[in-house]
């Protein structure tokens, strides 16, 4: 009922800006659109090329178009699905990749890391917003912001790198493991196994460089992504409040990462428009560069994402028998 009810208030409040954005995207530049298309697909092929570079760690093999279908696919799950997307959409990579050849550490470890890489390039970028916006009070959210992602990241590290901040995390995870193998019999080897899992994981290592290609291309990302929304606002006629982009784009983030509707869809467009009009452009023309960013954003790669779901999935695709 939220997910429909929010989205519907937000269409019948906003209906008078929302039919006078209509009419500023027939008048949108094709060229700066086809620019932010190609900035979004940039920024998909960085999170994949930042997601096989863990994945061959230990000297794994796993190719670029594999890596980037699945991660289209998972994608499309994680948008489309409130509050537990992003949790299926791991699930659903890590089964593929396991498919793939791959063993159940290495694969966990490269999924925690690639996550802890991608939020904390995010707080980087939020960080590096802070200190151009020139308000103040945008300038502390910011900060904010970028703590709020940067600290779960930085638990999970301490948490995969060092014995003494484990303790507290493999002793939840053992009662949970034993409890589990009571009541559904997995994992088979109880708490012996988890632990031997856990050793397994965090003796997964890259090289300094690794690890900095690695962030990179997480901030690469998020990068190329923002810039989409500004060739999103170019392509309105309107000029880019550079200042505030970092901070714009990361109040959009932070709505999207919620949950509360698929892939932040209405709340985003709420955030960043109000964000767009504060930071001086006409609220008809904000909400009009926003549904463009979001076409190439959102809905294409969600479509994108389940062809290739579609693709990955199919009995003949998987070498077996339709049922």
């Amino acid at each position: 009922m939220l997910v429909v009810g929010v989205p519907a208030v937000i269409i019948v409040v906003a209906r008078h800006t929302l039919a006078q954005s209509m009419h500023v995207l027939t008048t949108a530049s094709p060229g700066w659109l086809l620019l932010a298309l190609a900035a979004e697909a940039v920024s998909l092929t960085a999170f994949g090329m930042s997601r096989r570079g863990l994945l061959r760690a230990n000297g794994h093999r796993i190719g670029l178009r594999r890596v980037l279908a699945v991660t289209c696919a998972s994608n499309a799950l994680s948008l489309s699905v409130p509050f537990a997307g992003t949790e299926l959409a791991i699930a659903f990579s890590f089964r593929r990749f396991r498919r793939a050849g791959l063993d159940a550490a290495t694969t966990s470890w490269a999924l925690t890391v690639s996550w802890i890489c991608s939020t904390s390039s995010l707080a980087l970028l939020l960080a590096v917003g802070a200190v151009i916006g020139g308000a103040a009070a945008a300038s502390v959210a910011g900060f904010v912001g970028a703590a709020l992602y940067l600290l779960p990241g930085v638990g999970a590290l301490l948490a995969l790198r060092f014995d003494r901040v484990r303790v507290g995390a493999v002793t939840a995870l053992t009662w949970l493991a034993g409890l589990s193998r009571r009541v559904v019999g997995k994992p088979e080897h109880g708490a012996a196994g988890l632990q031997r899992f856990l050793d397994e994981v965090t003796g997964t290592r890259l090289s300094v460089p690794g690890y900095a290609r690695v962030f990179g291309l997480a901030v690469a990302n998020w990068a190329f992504d923002c810039a989409a929304l500004a060739f999103a606002i170019r392509a309105m006629g309107q000029p880019v409040p550079w200042g505030d982009l970092l901070l714009v784009y990361g109040a959009g983030a932070a709505v999207g990462s919620t949950g509360v509707t698929p892939g932040g869809f209405a709340l985003v467009e709420l955030a960043l428009t109000a964000a767009l009009t504060a930071s001086g452009l006409h609220a008809d023309h904000a909400l009009a560069a926003v549904l463009a960013y979001r076409l190439v954003n959102f809905w294409l790669v969600v479509l994108g994402g389940w062809i290739t779901m579609a693709f990955l999935t199919h009995p003949l695709r998987r070498g077996r028998s339709p049922r």
